[in-house]
């Protein structure tokens, strides 16, 4: 299994053996059970994704970590090398194979997990609407978390779930435009998460129009208009 960026020098705190469960499947559904939405972690996330969508920078809370400065290169890299190793372990302990890639872009560490060409078996890790691999990142930003002390924005990806689901949702933004274009009338989305709905913000916002969030918790949707 290969790391694009190089072997790890943190060792991960949280082993994905001791942490969760003893399969991907098992990890999965403890911390589903758990509503991770409701972790410090996850709250974190959650306030610097709204704050993008409004078109603000994103800043951390106080009350979450000491260090409210955007983070640095380095501190990205490690954050990187930390959920490449928390991952690499978890695919050893299931059986499963796939290249590990790190990318480090706007402030932010991107970790994709890349399956063999006409292997699939890892796309068992996402779950119903990808709520697997939501659980899954979940538990990389918790080890990166026990690891460095410092709250995490991570997006992890496996088998290029994202990358399709990008592409979805930036449909979905284009035929709203499209049809509050012809109505006149507000459109509103579907439920769906902080990372997503930030996507479909910039298409909106790309198009001309005008988009906002509205709803609280799982309720939480865009909802699109021509603005004033």
């Amino acid at each position: 299994m290969e790391q694009s960026e190089g072997e790890a020098t943190e060792q991960v705190v949280a082993h994905p053996a001791d942490s969760a469960a003893e399969t991907p499947t098992a990890a999965v559904a403890s911390t589903s059970a758990e509503a991770p939405s409701d972790s410090p972690a996850a709250a974190d996330e959650s306030g610097a994704e709204e704050s993008a969508e409004a078109g603000h920078a994103a800043t951390a809370s106080p009350e979450a970590s000491e260090d409210t400065s955007a983070p640095s290169a380095s501190r990205l890299e490690e954050e990187g090398d930390i959920a490449a190793d928390y991952v690499e372990e978890l695919l050893d302990i299931s059986d499963l194979d796939g290249d590990i890639d790190i990318e480090i872009r706007n402030g932010r560490t991107y970790v994709s997990v890349i399956a063999e060409e006409g292997d699939d078996r890892l796309r068992g890790l996402l779950g119903k609407d990808g709520k697997g691999l939501e659980a899954l990142q979940e538990l990389v930003r918790l080890a990166v978390l026990s690891a460095t002390g410092n709250r995490s924005r991570l997006v992890l990806d496996v088998a290029g779930y994202r990358t399709e689901r990008a592409q979805e949702l930036e449909q979905l933004a284009q035929e709203a435009i499209v049809k509050v274009r012809e109505t006149g009338e507000p459109v509103h989305l579907r439920p769906m998460g902080a990372y997503e709905r930030k996507i479909v913000h910039d298409v909106i916002a790309e198009g001309g129009l005008v988009s906002e969030s509205e709803g609280e918790g799982p309720r939480r949707h865009v909802v699109v208009t021509a603005g004033v």
